[in-house]
């Protein structure tokens, strides 16, 4: 059987606009003590946005990290004292330049759970409207347009390889065959 662990204490290190950097003591059930390093965040949005002849609405960016560029599905994190679809919304608009008359949310993600307690909510976007991107002054994308097809061939060619987009479409391929 697993079991959970207590928390003894919890201690902030970094703390920037997007995330808190934590380090936790905790106890384990045989009285032993632990800790742990992760990434606290207010969580984050994914958006699948769906044209009205159904081809996919992805993002073009350069990722630092990485050294490279990733195409993925538009999202961020959620600002404190935004709600996940407000988030959302504001994510399509900003990334890709579309509103949605219709966001069907599809579940719940956590990117990396040994990392991050991040929860991201995940979006179908549908009833698009273009009325112009809004990034971020630090932010770059271009707007790209993949069928179904062309997203799986994406996808095995390694050319989408962002994490987050390929559990969003995992997920959301469920719901797109209704």
């Amino acid at each position: 059987m697993l079991t959970t662990l207590d928390t003894i204490s919890s201690e902030l290190i970094l703390e920037n606009p997007y995330w808190q950097y934590k380090h936790d003591r905790y106890v384990m059930p045989n009285g032993k003590e632990g800790s742990y390093f992760y990434v606290n965040t207010h969580g984050s949005v994914f958006i699948i946005p769906v044209t009205d002849d159904g081809t996919f609405v992805l993002t073009k960016q350069y990722r630092y990290l990485n050294q490279r560029v990733s195409i993925e599905f538009p999202g961020g994190g959620i600002k404190d004292g935004i709600t996940p679809e407000e988030q959302a919304r504001l994510e399509l608009q900003e990334e890709t330049g579309y509103t949605c008359s219709s966001l069907r949310h599809i579940g719940v993600m956590n990117p990396m759970n040994g990392v991050t307690n991040e929860l991201c909510y995940v979006y179908i976007a549908t009833g698009l409207t273009y009325v112009g991107a809004k990034p971020e002054e630090s932010e770059e994308f271009l707007q790209v347009e993949y069928s179904r097809k062309e997203i799986t061939s994406a996808i095995q060619s390694n050319e989408i390889w962002d994490g987050m987009t390929l559990a969003a479409w995992a997920m959301a391929l469920h719901h797109l065959e209704k």
